[in-house]
């Protein structure tokens, strides 16, 4: 079938049939115009890395920002993050340890590659290999087994490789010690904030807010736009093609019975004590000594719940303890057994378990259940009947897509042909477009393409599309009277925090000069706080997560209480100062120093990996064509 075909392998034969049929009758430039998706736009030591890869590549990254960014995604951030050289760099860094791995000798036997596949729990069912199962799911990645084996295996090459340069790298326990220092060291510091958002007032004249869109008019650039035709390839509409045996659906019912039983579940609360999984005994019977007092105060009648929020020191404990509902394998053994071993109401004797005592109070018990078969095996057919359908209408947008090219008029082939046809209005990059339900996957496609280029066949998860941008509308840069109130907004915002850094300056240097920190905030009409301890990677108490203040406060000591500026964060200028500095214990890193070493371990073997790939790359012979990637 089409559906397993992969769309830079044999497809590829096909196109190349079809158009040469074409040539035979028109002479125009279709094969020219899909020939430039193997063209060459790099060269790795010879090796050619194509437009197509690339491609696919910048797409990848793509569609991971937008998981990360979702519609804060736009031109500026993309250019920011510099997508273009991330795509080309991992193309680049591939080649180059394939390349690596075959200069080294590196093999991955047919063995080893059955053995990592096996092992892969989406290929497993019931924790056994099951290869329908293998081959359903690379049917719905629309991959072959060959092209899937093909990629793993080159995966587990440059996995050897990284492991042949970084199985050296070592950890003495003293660097772990000042690794460990380094990161558990904590301080407390004295600040005042200047907020800008409280300087009101703020005047400006239309001269001064036509002179700072002067100044700044590529931040108000319009996002460029974007109108595409499309057409759609709905599975509902091939349904009536389908045709699903009993055979199948009681085959499928045998391989996948435990998707049709509801396992027991239980809904608890819990008070933990915490102990060390190493303590001594004397700790720990300390700590079952609180346990005890505590379970005595919840059989006399007080609340669970209140007494959780008061002596619990689990994560839960503002929740009154509550874990919500949980099956056996959801908890570690001890604590499920017990809870599982439980009446509704009941509550356990402290139950020890690696993170210390648990008293488990029990508040509903769901009994396993099984869905009747006639019902499981109705659902069953109901789903085979979709997954086929999608098939179908995979296979015919697929026989579609090989027979059309860069240029040609979707809605005329949509009406020769029967096929349901759509255009959009104008979009951005933030969308979202009119009746798409995956409307990024669709955007991202879109911008990908050029005017009247046409796309493979998109899963949208609705369906299928194929793609063609009618029309393209570049960013540009406003007129001014369209956008002057949103300019006198920003040139407001500047001028407010003008105003608090200068004013964070005065306070500061005032500082500097001898005057306290209370004398000073009077002077502002401020309050001056202390944080508490934090340690570099913290939230600050009080403040929140602020990198430049902590990585300010890090920087001070004794000696040097007051920083030569005013932090600017996130809410502000802060002005700090140096309270105290409290370092860790060698008892405390000594529990922590397997878990120290091996975290130091990752992270020199991760810079001994970079820096190795580094050298490679200065002495290998890499070309990049000429306008591939923005200056």
């Amino acid at each position: 079938m089409l559906y397993l075909m992969r769309k830079h392998a044999a497809s590829w034969m096909i196109k190349s049939i079809l158009i040469l049929v074409a040539l035979s009758f028109v002479a125009w430039g279709g094969y020219r115009i899909r020939e430039q998706r193997l063209i060459r736009i790099a060269n790795v030591n010879g090796q050619p890395i194509t437009i197509n890869e690339y491609r696919e590549a910048y797409n990848n990254i793509l569609e991971q920002l937008r998981l990360s960014f979702g519609n804060s995604l736009n031109d500026e951030m993309i250019k920011l993050l510099r997508v273009d050289k991330q795509a080309m760099d991992r193309l680049i860094n591939e080649k180059l340890l394939l390349q690596e791995a075959r200069r080294l000798n590196f093999k991955v036997s047919d063995q080893e590659l059955s053995d990592n596949i096996r092992k892969m729990a989406a290929f497993q069912n019931a924790g056994t290999f099951d290869s329908r199962r293998y081959r359903l799911v690379l049917n719905s990645a629309r991959l072959s087994p060959e092209d899937f084996e093909a990629v793993q295996k080159d995966s587990m090459l440059i996995q050897k490789v990284r492991n042949f340069i970084t199985d050296t790298v070592k950890v003495s326990d003293l660097e772990a010690w000042e690794w460990y220092k380094w990161q558990n060291i904590s301080v407390n510091i004295d600040l005042v904030v200047f907020d800008p958002e409280k300087y009101k007032n703020i005047e400006t004249s239309e001269e001064e807010t036509a002179a700072y869109f002067n100044e700044h008019k590529e931040s108000f650039k319009t996002e460029p736009k974007l109108k595409a035709a499309y057409l759609y390839f709905n599975p509902a509409d091939y349904v009536s093609k389908v045709q699903v045996s009993q055979e199948e659906v009681d085959d499928y019912y045998e391989r996948n019975r435990e998707k049709f039983t509801t396992p027991k579940t239980v809904e608890a609360r819990h008070i933990l004590i915490k102990v060390a999984q190493d303590a001594d005994e004397s700790t720990v019977e300390r700590a079952k000594k609180r346990a005890l007092d505590i379970l005595k105060q919840a059989r006399e009648g007080k609340d669970f719940a209140e007494l959780a929020k008061q002596y619990s020191e689990g994560p839960t404990r503002d929740q009154g303890g509550y874990l919500g509902v949980f099956e056996r394998d959801a908890m570690v053994k001890p604590f499920s057994d017990k809870a599982f071993s439980m009446k509704p109401g009941e509550i356990s004797e402290p139950v020890r378990t690696p993170f210390g005592w648990h008293i488990i109070k029990v508040e509903k018990v769901n009994e396993a259940s099984a869905e009747p078969e006639g019902k499981a095996k109705e659902k069953i057919r109901k789903k085979l009947i979709e997954d086929k359908s999608k098939l179908f209408a995979y296979d015919h947008a697929e026989s579609v897509y090989e027979t059309i090219f860069d240029g040609d008029d979707l809605e005329k082939i949509a009406e020769q042909r029967d096929l349901t046809f759509r255009k959009t209005d104008f979009f951005t990059r933030k969308g979202p477009v009119d009746g798409i339900a995956n409307s990024n996957h669709f955007v991202t496609v879109a911008f990908e393409l050029s005017p009247m280029q046409i796309s493979e066949v998109q899963d949208l998860g609705d369906g299928f599309y194929i793609i063609q941008v009618l029309e393209k509308i570049p960013s540009q840069i406003p007129e001014f009277s369209s956008v002057k109130e949103k300019v006198r907004s920003e040139l407001i915002k500047e001028k407010q925090r003008q105003k608090a850094k200068a004013d964070a300056a005065s306070f500061l240097e005032a500082l500097q000069n001898g005057k306290s920190l209370s004398e000073a905030s009077k002077e502002f009409n401020l309050t001056p706080m202390t944080t508490g301890f934090f340690k570099r990677n913290d939230s600050i108490p009080n403040i929140g997560y602020e990198p430049a203040v902590a990585n300010a406060a890090f920087m001070l000591s004794e000696k040097n209480a007051l920083p030569e500026n005013a932090v600017e964060g996130r809410k502000g200028f802060f002005v700090i100062r140096f309270k105290e500095r409290k370092e860790p214990s060698y008892d405390a890193f000594e529990k922590e120093k397997a878990s120290t070493k091996q975290g130091l371990l990752e992270l020199k073997k991760r810079k001994a990996f970079d820096s190795w790939l580094a050298q490679l790359r200065r002495n290998s012979d890499i070309t990049i064509e000429k306008g591939i990637l923005d200056e």
